[in-house]
């Protein structure tokens, strides 16, 4: 079986006549791809729901009726979730009962993510809680079993609509959703799930690739009671060829090995292995963690052999320079919010960004949820991974970003489609960063933070302008002129005096003593160019507004005929992959249907000079027939 079967294979712990569980396979992809075990249990589904806007619920007895029924993970606000609740409620709870899986061992209960704040109870009984509106949680829920056979699960989810210090991303604080910030995400919004294992477990694993040395860094973790002499095997191959069979002892508890791939010589069949979205390779994983000649535990994974990094002025893929070509994806549906309305809409976001001809996205403002990661690792799409912003700067918004990101990059470190991270854009949560030593020095701290969690991809400090220091010079630039942005970062500007004389909206590309000091420049937000159905033009809004799709098409195709051919770019961003309410920004419709079609998008975003030709020739053959419609026997108007 190869990795795409194995991990669209579902398993499950109970059978599919348990009414109380939802086994939509859509809902249950496995949630954690890159550690996957057979025994699992999805609990999406419908559960007892109720607000608590005054806050007067301490603990699960304080419930004396349950009003509603939610389907998670859908957010309470969204209309998947049967709820479609807007308005401002920062306390809601939730509770569901099941049949308790049987076997014997510990029962984990897991939590994808929970915006903003949870507190989770079994049986009445408190297990723990968790601050962090992105990043997943688990806990131990072993002890909390009764005989019954019937486990109930509460979960309290704390999230202040008007708290701007925590990190909040694009959630609107305002009642409606206003400019470019959108509806609210709050309480459970990923999948909720349990998972059987064994006393000692094999609790988290890292995958670093090394490709100087075509090596694999791999690192295991051990959880539960302490036994000595306790082995890992790795098992690494690729379809039916065997990598690697080898065997390590733990040591208190860990592993912390380099894997070497044998030089076979003058032909060498390792640079077959790379991986890149032209070919996304991936290395197949068998972990298991045996006591002598007893299996304890035994998961599933996969990495891969790529390297990341900065040479110069380019981005480097594999040690060679790499064009990114990326498209800001915001992760927001219609009906169902942040959460991806099935694992199959996020597969089908990844193949549509890929069939436009970009070869990658910026991830705006949103941790995404880690089966977008697997589709974009399993199918081939760079990621830039950003950390939603938070809108005050204090000592509490410092605190809660520092360790909410610290949780994201943990996370997420071992998928190789992401190739860079970002914590700030825009100088958002930092306002003061020209004149505020603080702000600055909260960003730089960032910065490294960053590097030293992992010093293999590069970091973007502060992603538009403003930067200190930072890995790539990132630039936003909602100019729609092709004419100025040629003439603004056209072959006979100095990169010196761009960055001394040009203020992209407004504000300085980098700060005083923070010179650029060589690292590629890259256009990370432009276009932002809508178009919507002329019935709700009073009520969208764009950087810059088409009249009609063949308008559309001439001012895209133009914008990046002309970034293609600047040579001071290593890259870019384009504004965006779908509209997003209010915003018509995107290429997509919300519901992702191409405004243009799919092999134009592609063309003009690859620089084909004959698709601008063939869309202005079209846009002002449209404009000559509407303005011809306009002329009637009593005169044109």
């Amino acid at each position: 079986m190869n990795l795409l079967e194995l991990h669209e294979q579902e398993v499950k712990l109970t059978s599919s006549s348990d009414k109380n569980i939802n086994f939509n396979p859509r809902q249950t992809a496995y949630p954690r791809p890159q550690l996957q075990r057979q025994h699992w249990q999805s609990l999406n589904g419908q559960w007892k729901f109720a607000f608590d806007d005054e806050g007067k619920c301490t603990k699960p007895d304080n419930i004396k009726q349950w009003i509603n029924n939610i389907e998670v993970p859908f957010a309470p606000e969204s209309i998947k979730s049967g709820i479609a609740d807007t308005g401002f409620h920062p306390n809601c709870w939730y509770e569901r009962e099941f049949q308790t899986p049987p076997s014997e061992g510990r029962l984990i209960l897991h939590f994808g993510a929970v915006d903003y704040r949870a507190r989770v109870w079994v049986n009445n009984e408190f297990v723990g809680e968790h601050e962090g509106g992105h990043t997943s949680f688990s806990f131990d829920i072993t002890d909390m079993l009764t005989d019954s056979g019937i486990t109930k699960v509460t979960v309290w989810a704390h999230d202040d609509p008007h708290d701007l210090a925590k990190p909040r991303g694009k959630q609107d604080w305002q009642l409606d959703a206003h400019s470019i910030w959108y509806p609210r995400t709050s309480g459970i919004w990923q999948t909720v799930w349990l998972e059987r294992v064994g006393a000692t477990y094999i609790d988290s694993i890292q995958w670093t690739p090394h490709m100087e040395r075509w090596e694999i860094g791999f690192e295991a973790f051990i959880q539960g009671e302490r036994q000595n002499d306790l082995q890992i095997k790795v098992k690494l191959s690729v379809g039916d060829n065997v990598l690697v069979n080898d065997t390590y002892t733990v040591f208190k508890g860990e592993i912390h090995r380099r894997i070497a791939l044998s030089d076979p010589g003058i032909d060498d069949y390792r640079n077959e292995l790379l991986w890149s979205p032209e070919k996304p390779n991936l290395i197949d994983a068998s972990i298991q963690l045996w006591d002598g000649d007893e299996l304890l535990d035994e998961v599933k994974s996969y990495t891969a052999m790529r390297a990341v990094g900065i040479q110069r002025d380019r981005f480097m893929l594999n040690g060679r320079p790499y064009y990114l070509r990326l498209v800001l994806d915001q992760g927001y549906w219609q009906e169902s919010l942040m959460t991806a309305p099935s694992d199959e809409a996020l597969r089908r976001d990844v193949e549509l960004v890929k069939a436009m001809g970009f070869n990658g996205v910026r991830k705006h403002q949103k941790v995404e949820d880690p089966r977008f990661l697997y589709w974009a690792d399993v199918l081939g799409l760079l990621v830039w991974e950003e950390m939603p912003s938070a809108y005050r700067f204090t000592p509490k918004a410092v605190e809660r970003m520092t360790r909410e990101w610290t949780e994201v990059i943990k996370r997420d470190i071992s998928h190789p489609c992401i190739v860079a991270w970002v914590p700030f854009n825009e100088s958002w949560g930092v306002p003061n960063l020209t004149d505020t030593a603080a702000h600055r020095n909260y960003v730089l701290s960032m910065y490294h933070l960053t590097k030293t969690l992992d010093p293999t991809r590069p970091v973007i400090g502060n992603d538009g302008w403003e930067s200190t220091d930072t890995d790539i010079l990132a630039i936003h630039d909602y100019d729609n002129n092709p004419t100025t942005l040629a003439k603004r970062y056209g072959d006979e500007v100095k990169l010196s005096d761009l960055l001394n004389r040009e203020r992209p909206g407004g504000r300085v590309l980098t700060l005083d003593n923070y010179a650029h000091n060589g690292q590629p420049v890259m256009l990370t937000e432009f276009g932002g160019i809508a178009y919507t159905q002329e019935h709700e033009t009073n009520s969208t809004w764009g950087y810059a507004r088409s009249s009609n799709i063949s308008e559309l098409q001439m001012r895209y195709s133009g914008l990046l005929t002309v970034v293609n051919r600047v040579e001071m770019f290593s890259g870019f961003c384009y504004t965006q992959l779908t509209d997003t309410f209010q915003e018509a920004n995107g290429l997509l419709y919300i519901d992702r249907t191409p405004k243009i079609p799919i092999e134009a998008i592609a063309s003009a975003t690859l620089g084909n000079d004959q698709q601008y030709s063939a869309a202005k020739t079209n846009w002002l053959e449209s404009t000559l027939v509407q303005e011809t419609a306009y002329c009637g026997s009593d005169g044109c108007r």
